[in-house]
């Protein structure tokens, strides 16, 4: 595959690493797309970031992701519309050039149909415009019991040396850079035999590093519970970022609330004002998506 982000070795100089300053306030954004999110921590995260969606089953991590795409994909066909979807907050921020998404159990028929069902024409009109879809479903069902025929895969066995990470590194090499790239998701790679949880967590790692190449931003999305916990732990503490997706009961009723929180954010954090450091309740609606309800201080 030769020298890629991941694998390249770099000495760095004394003059690099001493010389050279950093001012956060010059860091570049992208938008999550949630424009009261956006507001909180000024124009979005910032670029480069590999970013864990970590959460309950059902909690908002794929409509984050949903909502994200689409408003990015239909900003960036119609920019006078840049408001209206992202809010002031996100005047300065960088916009990602496409969608790579990319799955290992599901197709990107099953994706654009649930988006679609969830959401209004013009989210799976721009979301699927502006996308570009890796399928490894045929690599991730290769060594099952599910027939060929299933996965559409042309050879029943597919390639015997192909590894399924090395795949996936080979692909986001070359269609990562400047975009808004998904993984869905770690969960999958986790409950698949052919990935070991220490194999996955260095190629998290690794993908950190190469996201500061790419630019734009990288979700990763896993179900919280199905890693051993000093795994989880491991993987969190491997990205730059982690959002928190999860299922609450209010103390006065039995009625169930989705809320988002960050959970970690170096770059993010530190420049937040304490009231501002807070569990967001989140409503899904299908005409503008995940959207903040209002804010829990937790700081």
């Amino acid at each position: 595959m030769g020298s890629s982000p991941l694998t390249t070795e770099r000495i760095y100089s004394s003059e690099e690493t001493l010389n050279k300053t950093v001012d956060p306030d010059a860091l570049r954004k992208v938008p999550t797309a949630i424009a009261d999110l956006d507001a909180i921590v000024n124009g979005g995260l910032p670029e480069g970031s590999l970013v864990l969606l970590l959460g309950d089953i059902g909690a908002g991590m794929h409509e984050y992701v949903y909502t994200a795409g689409s408003k990015i994909a239909l900003v960036s066909r119609q920019p006078e519309l840049r408001h209206y979807f992202l809010g002031e907050a996100c005047d300065a921020s960088v916009l990602p050039e496409r969608i790579c998404y990319v799955t290992f159990s599901r197709s990107r028929e099953a994706i654009l149909e649930e988006l679609g069902a969830a959401f209004n024409a013009d989210f799976l009109a721009g979301f699927q415009e502006f996308s570009v879809f890796k399928d490894f479903s045929a690599s991730y069902f290769r060594n099952s019991i599910v027939p060929s025929a299933w996965t559409q895969e042309e050879s029943p066995f597919g390639a015997p040396s192909e590894n399924i990470l090395e795949s996936l590194i080979a692909f986001l090499d070359e269609h990562a850079s400047g975009g808004m790239t998904v993984v869905d998701s770690l969960t999958d790679l986790i409950e698949s035999e052919a990935v070991e949880p220490r194999d996955l967590i260095t190629t998290v790692k690794g993908l950190q590093r190469a996201s500061k190449t790419w630019g734009g931003i990288t979700y990763l999305l896993l179900t919280r519970g199905i890693l051993e916990r000093r795994f989880e732990q491991m993987i969190v503490d491997s990205v730059d970022g982690c959002l928190v997706f999860e299922w609450r009961t209010s103390p006065t009723n039995s009625r169930r609330q989705r809320s988002m929180h960050i959970e970690k954010f170096t770059s993010v954090l530190p420049h937040l004002p304490l009231e501002k450091i807070a569990r967001f309740p989140i409503m899904v609606t299908s005409q503008q998506g995940l959207v903040v309800v209002y804010l829990e201080r937790i700081a």
